[in-house]
């Protein structure tokens, strides 16, 4: 029986947007933040290299650590808290990038925000999918990835305009200030998401359908963007 049984087209659109409007404002944070990684890491004293191998880095770590998460969301049913504990980690490593005082430290924190966003997409997808069920699969996903990639165009631009008005200094304090902002709205609409998913009784748990077991719904999703994310670095 699925958890969305009670939901209408109408209502599941709606959840599809407001996690569509929550991926815009993340991603126009995490993405504003590292369309200048590398001159940040420069300034810091960091070499090419090293600007390089941390971009490539945290690109692996980004999805191969959807498979612990997918398979963590499975075991466990908690969604919505593996959801929220990976954009948490990103909203909170992309405004400490200001207080770096070190290539080090802001290496770390980008690794750090790649890891948020392998946590939370895989249980995200699963919470897609479901809702996609009354609205359509192919549906739900063109209107999340649309919406993520307004903020993923939005953010870096947003940036880049500060950093030629303000210059590297204080563009970097400028653009991190709005970088929060944008964060914390995204951050602020998962709560919201999930108080109207519990107001339609959204379960968790997901049951068996026709004796056959639901686990592995994550790992599927996980193991189909990690094979998209090969192609894509390959081409």
């Amino acid at each position: 029986m699925s958890g969305t049984s009670g939901w209408t087209a109408r209502t599941g659109l709606y959840f599809v947007l407001l996690f569509g409007a929550v991926n815009l404002f993340a991603d126009f944070a995490y993405e504003g933040a590292r369309s200048v990684g590398g001159p940040f890491l420069a300034a810091l004293g960091a070499s090419g290299l090293v600007a390089g191998l941390v971009g490539g880095f945290g690109e692996f770590i980004g999805y191969a650590l959807r498979l612990v998460s997918g398979r963590w969301a499975d075991r466990s049913g908690r969604y919505w808290l593996i959801t929220l504990l990976g954009y948490l980690v990103q909203m909170i490593a992309v405004p400490m990038l200001a207080l770096a005082g070190s290539w080090q430290a802001a290496a770390a924190l980008m690794v750090a925000e790649r890891m948020g966003k392998a946590i939370r997409n895989p249980p995200r997808d699963v919470m897609l999918s479901e809702a996609g069920e009354v609205i359509g699969r192919g549906w739900a996903f063109g209107v999340n990835e649309a919406l993520d990639q307004l903020g993923a165009f939005a953010g870096p631009l947003v940036v880049a305009s500060v950093y030629a008005r303000a210059g590297r200094r204080q563009g970097t304090r400028l653009s991190n200030s709005i970088l929060v902002v944008r964060g914390g709205l995204g951050a602020g609409g998962i709560w919201f998401c999930r108080l109207f998913a519990d107001r339609l009784s959204f379960r968790q748990e997901r049951r068996d359908a026709g004796g056959g077991s639901s686990g592995g719904l994550c790992l599927r999703h996980a193991g189909r963007w990690g094979g998209v994310a090969v192609v894509r670095q390959a081409l």
